[in-house]
């Protein structure tokens, strides 16, 4: 459960690195979120009251979820040592996303990179003689 709320924790924080654990555990919440979400909504006959697509609480959740889900997939990208700028590639129709998609899959630059620490590593600890 901590690595699906650590992207909500870290809510608005573009810079640093992200794990492909964190981001993927986070992808399988919002997922989980969104079929529950329809499920009510479609109980309640709310579905497709938006645009004639989406319920209020499906685009409430989409909006939540927004900024911490760019900021995660931006901190993966920086985790195999890309920039966020990246993340636009996904305009480019059907390509953009495979390619992304890689990225995201790909493990992590091992050690530091211009972007920070490895998040795999635990943090160093003082030694005392």
């Amino acid at each position: 459960m901590e690595w699906m709320l650590m992207p909500l924790r870290r809510y608005a924080e573009f810079s640093g690195r992200s794990q492909r654990m964190e981001y993927w555990m986070y992808t399988l919440f919002i997922v989980v979120l969104s079929i529950v979400t329809n499920i009510v909504e479609t109980v309640l006959g709310i579905n497709g009251m938006v645009a004639g697509l989406y319920g209020p609480l499906t685009v409430l959740l989409l909006l939540a979820t927004l900024i911490p889900s760019i900021a995660v997939g931006i901190r993966r990208l920086h985790d195999t040592d890309r920039s966020g700028w990246w993340l636009l590639i996904v305009l480019v129709p059907i390509i953009g996303a495979i390619v992304l998609l890689v990225f995201y899959v790909m493990d992590g630059t091992e050690g530091s990179n211009r972007f920070g620490p490895d998040p795999k590593e635990p943090p160093h600890s003082a030694t005392f003689a």
